[in-house]
């Protein structure tokens, strides 16, 4: 059984502020700082300010700054990566917006490379029909993104409590006889991740602000503080999540042995974007004859193609393709600063030498359900970010498209709590309910029966193999386990990785980033969400075809 609360010292202290926003990457520090004038902002952080996955970002922000570009044509690329499951609204508010979200952060301080007139420099990725990302630095873009934040939010006074987990969403009942969020248990702790102190903060307004999960996997580009603790908490809470089986793998992650785990060196689909073919080990083009856009096809097509090659063994080499870029000789130590010291790092000189990469976890492309203004379905809990769903990307994320959300979300909400709060209410204990932790220990099991069966494609009989090996870590939670943030988050990946193995085999057809190699097309009836919720009899399905939609309908 998936505990419905995590396990941990007593509380000893209480704090209250207006709002309290979890996690510190682009969406929560525009939430925090859009909302400070008017309102006191607690910002919690498991790590240091700058740990989340926003600093890796390479490519850049998306937006319309073209003349010869056009938000109509930005609309129409997000709908087309996002395979049929996209809210259109959503789509076009947020490319509307997107060009001032980038001049605000320009005001902010904000450096983007530029060109010879001195706009910005815009270049292109995967799936975009024009030239309209925004980049810094040549490849460092999210770094100077986190950095603007980072100055802005804390000279406006927003007050960071950093080293500290935030726990379990505290719940308590409004004026309607609803449920709302009341504030977080948060625990303070310290550089072993070992509790020293366990608090109460109560807000009027929780902001989730987590990132992703793509430390469930044992090879991603994120950073390893993203293990989905804010999805976990929101679950707990009774939330409702939705498109969590679209996964998005991205194509290009250097490839440093078969035995490497954890992050991996992302390369960029900006170097793509600059003319870089992708090649097997034969010296044969992948993406030929594969899609119009050959090597800037949307990233699930490209991934499922580089798979496939893989797949195939072309010259005796079945875990990797090649990445070509030495067309751009020693300007790409210029253009692409942070993916040459990888590459060199790892004995490849990308100047003279092909790249030799393969796909990894890189972002969900689903999460807590919410609108762009971050709002969900629990009155005083937000999400903005990775970490919400608010079908701008439906089935598969167009490329750099996230950044930009998190941005436009995170300050939309801000703005909106800075006019107007959620009424105060007071916190109250939960009722008894299934607790405990999974020992860290079984963090490695976990990681590598996801990235075994759950991968770029998949099948029900992995699926299913997948799903029994989850069962049998539920059976080790016990609240005889050490609390710690390795167990805390080895809970969390496994309420994750429970929640995503159920909506990817319940999803019988392939569509955006979710291939099935037993469904392999895309079936009208599947164009829906798959919503997910946890309660005391374990995890449901709602939005299966043919199945009544009550709560209930489908349990696991």
């Amino acid at each position: 059984m998936l505990p419905l609360a995590l396990d941990a010292p007593a509380v000893t202290w209480t704090r209250d502020v207006d709002v309290v926003v979890l996690g510190s990457g682009a969406a929560g520090l525009a939430a925090a700082l859009a909302v400070r004038p008017l309102r006191s902002v607690l910002l919690v952080t498991k790590d240091t300010l700058d740990a989340g996955a926003t600093a890796w970002a390479q490519g850049g922000l998306a937006a319309v700054l073209d003349p010869q570009d056009s938000l109509e044509a930005h609309v129409s690329d997000t709908l087309e990566a996002g395979a049929g499951l996209c809210d259109e609204m959503t789509v076009r508010e947020l490319v509307a917006e997107a060009p001032d979200a980038i001049r605000y952060l320009m005001t902010l301080g904000a450096a983007f490379d530029e060109s010879g007139d001195g706009s910005p420099s815009l270049t292109r990725e995967g799936g975009h029909s024009a030239n309209r990302i925004v980049h810094s630095h040549g490849d460092q873009s999210g770094r100077e993104v986190q950095r603007t934040l980072d100055q802005r939010a804390l000279a406006a006074g927003v007050e960071l409590l950093d080293r500290a987990f935030a726990l379990d969403i505290v719940m308590g009942t409004n004026s309607s006889g609803k449920a709302q969020a009341a504030g977080v248990r948060v625990a303070r702790i310290d550089g072993n991740g070992m509790p020293l102190s366990v608090g109460l903060v109560t807000a009027r307004a929780v902001v989730v602000a987590t990132g992703g999960y793509g430390q469930v996997f044992a090879s991603t580009s994120n950073p390893p503080a993203v293990t989905g603790d804010g999805l976990a908490a929101a679950l707990r809470a009774g939330a409702e999540a939705a498109d969590l089986e679209f996964i998005q793998f991205h194509p290009t992650v250097l490839y440093t042995g078969p035995d490497a785990v954890g992050q991996q060196p992302l390369i960029s689909e900006a170097v793509r974007g600059e003319g870089a073919i992708l090649y097997d080990a034969l010296g044969e083009r992948v993406m030929v004859g594969v899609h119009p856009l050959e090597d800037l096809a949307p990233r699930d097509v490209v991934a499922a193609a580089i798979s496939r090659r893989m797949a195939e063994s072309p010259g005796g080499v079945d875990d990797h393709v090649f990445l070509d870029a030495t067309h751009l000789g020693t300007s790409f130590e210029t253009r692409f600063p942070s993916i040459t010291e990888a590459c060199r790092a790892n004995g490849i000189d990308p100047v003279t030498q092909r790249i030799p990469v393969a796909p990894a976890a890189h972002y969900a492309c689903g999460g807590i359900r919410a609108d762009l203004d971050g709002c969900t379905g629990i009155a005083g809990l937000y999400a903005v970010g990775e970490v919400a769903c608010t079908g701008l990307h439906g089935a598969n994320r167009l490329a750099s498209n996230s950044v930009t959300e998190g941005l436009v979300a995170g300050t939309r909400l801000g703005r909106n709590l800075a006019w107007r709060l959620p009424e105060h209410v007071e916190p109250v204990d939960a009722p008894d309910s299934p607790s405990g932790l999974l020992g860290a220990g079984h963090r490695g099991l976990l990681r590598a029966e996801m990235s075994r069966h759950v991968g770029v494609m998949r099948s029900e009989s992995g699926l299913r193999s997948c799903l029994e090996a989850l069962a049998e870590l539920s059976s080790e939670v016990s609240v005889g386990t050490t609390a710690s943030r390795r167990s805390w988050e080895a809970t969390n990946l496994l309420t994750v990785a429970t929640a995503v193995v159920v909506a990817a085999l319940a999803r019988t057809e392939s569509r955006g980033c979710h291939r099935r190699s037993d469904w392999p097309a895309p079936l009208d009836d599947w164009r829906r969400h798959l919503g997910v919720y946890l309660d005391g009899s374990g995890l449901h399905l709602d939005g299966i075809p043919g199945a009544a939609p009550a709560p209930g309908s489908e349990r696991v």
